[in-house]
């Protein structure tokens, strides 16, 4: 035998796979010496046998059925693609499972096939280790998301409370030390809010508790409706809002988009004392670029990489702004979700310009930039003086009467209930002036939407509403089309949007 041969016997015999062939008949024919070891026969005890031999026996006949479909077309593959476990069995009963690579061949025109055999029981058992993982982390992010939407609920009904209880103290002490105080207490419970609400909103971000819709979103649309929020804002601060409409159209999550877009508003507003604010869209090199600029005190240059770290504030000669640094990380969170990118750039003194970089392939097909002129802003409702009656249906006690009780002082008449079968009760005999505020969260087989509907179908009454909610985002993203006549606000609610809410309703009620 020459050196070759000897090698190549070598290597056969010794291989780190158990090597074993069969004929056509399926009795074994040949063992090398790991196969020997693996299975703990004698090679005589093997050779002639059938190969049954190394199988459990309640696997004999689905085994025999599956060889014989592999006989009749034998090819170099793995075995038990189709089967979830191949297990083998040792002489001394003992089973584990298998990995088989199968490879056929002739000699002299008789078909044999050669099986390489390994004990896979570790990678078996890290494999099922990684699945009990991969379950474990699902019921983990389960309950993250339950205890989330708890959360945004059950946080948010005390502090809720306190805010309207805090809002009616200062109606009734108009001035004074106490007022003073109380201004300083009003403050303090906006900062909870926000902390609460950045909070919640990068938990539920990053747990990934929060799947995008993709729906089709004009971005003409979405821009009046950011300007009809932020011009009070900006009017208040002295400052211009410029917003360039545009034929623009996405296919996008809307919820997502309009809260990473306030965030960013939200910050321009915050940081600009004097100026102007800009809203642009333009394509450019196949995306879409929707742009925020200000002229606000800007960034400096050492800065802008940390900006989107969770509670870093830019601090320019020691002025540091309301808020907790969360928005922009709220911002990067949704940006990813999204799939989109964001570019800052800045000078200190001379203002900020963030894009957000939408592929091109969100774009819907003849969205051509058309840039539309900038539409002048309407001249703000002067403070209203209706006085409609308010249907509150709440189910939380506290919630319910602080409510009553802020609404009582700016001198509406209020009736209220604590569940959803109470709104047609006090909606028994209507003046056809009422406005419905409901909680949208009233109990398992209601929401504030369902009391909504069934008002205005058993009064056949388009009644206005306004929806309180913990968790707005959801609720706007379950909706499945826009609902007439209805105002959504997230809760703790600020009462100043609150009343500009029902002054709005109450002008547009026919």
């Amino acid at each position: 035998m020459d050196k070759t041969a000897q090698i190549t016997e070598h290597l056969l015999h010794f291989s780190p796979d158990a090597l074993i062939v069969i004929n056509e008949r399926r009795e074994i024919c040949y063992v090398n010496e790991t196969a020997v070891e693996l299975f703990r026969y004698p090679a005589s005890d093997l050779l002639g046998k059938a190969l049954e031999v190394l199988i459990p026996e309640r696997m004999h006949t689905r085994h025999a059925d599956h060889v014989a479909a592999y006989m009749g077309n034998p090819t170099n593959r793995e075995m038990g693609v189709r089967i979830a476990d191949l297990t083998a069995r040792r002489a001394d009963g003992i089973e584990f499972p298998a990995g088989i690579r199968l490879s056929p061949f002739h000699v002299d025109d008789r078909k044999y096939v050669a099986a390489a055999v390994r004990d896979i029981t570790e990678s078996h058992q890290i494999s099922q280790a990684l699945v009990a993982a991969r379950e474990e982390a699902d019921r983990a992010n389960r309950a993250k998301s339950r205890f989330l939407a708890t959360a945004s609920h059950d946080l948010r009904q005390p502090l809720q409370t306190i805010r309207l209880l805090n809002a009616s103290m200062l109606k009734l002490t108009p001035d004074g030390e106490i007022n003073a105080l109380l201004a300083g207490q009003s403050e303090a419970i906006d900062g909870m809010a926000r902390l609460l609400n950045g909070l919640l909103d990068i938990s539920r971000l990053e747990s990934g508790a929060i799947e995008p819709k993709q729906e089709t979103v004009r971005i003409a649309d979405l821009y009046a409706n950011l300007r009809s929020e932020f011009e009070p804002l900006t009017r208040a601060r002295g400052l211009t809002l410029e917003v360039e409409l545009t034929r623009a159209t996405l296919q996008t999550d809307r919820v997502l988009l309009r809260q990473l877009l306030e965030n960013i508003l939200g910050n321009a507003v915050k940081y600009t004392d004097a100026g102007s604010i800009k809203l642009r869209c333009l394509i450019k090199d196949d995306e879409l670029l929707l742009e925020v600029a200000d002229s606000g005190i800007g960034i400096p240059e050492d800065k802008i990489a940390r900006i989107f770290d969770e509670y870093y504030q830019v601090d320019i000669h020691g002025e540091r702004r309301a808020g907790v640094g969360l928005g922009l990380a709220i911002v990067r969170e949704v940006a990813r979700v999204l799939g989109f990118s964001i570019k800052i750039t800045s000078q200190v003194g001379r203002g900020t310009q963030v894009q957000i970089r939408v592929p091109g392939t969100m774009l819907i097909a003849d969205t051509a930039n058309d840039a539309l002129k900038d539409v002048e802003a309407p001249e703000p409702p002067k403070p209203g003086t209706l006085r409609p009656r308010l249907v509150l249906i709440e189910d939380n006690d506290g919630v319910r009467r602080a409510m009553e009780l802020f609404l009582g002082l700016e001198g509406f008449d209020v009736v209220s209930g604590g569940a959803a079968a109470d709104a047609l009760r006090l909606l028994s005999n209507p003046r056809g002036d009422e406005i419905l505020i409901v909680d949208f969260h009233l109990d398992a087989n209601n929401t504030g939407l369902d009391v909504i509907r069934n008002v205005r179908e058993k009064l056949q009454m388009m009644i206005p509403a306004v929806v309180a909610s913990g968790d707005m985002p959801s609720v706007l993203r379950m909706l499945k089309e826009p609902i007439l006549l209805c105002k959504f606000l997230g809760k703790p609610v600020d009462t100043s949007e609150l009343l500009a809410a029902i002054q709005d309703l109450a002008s547009a009620n026919p």
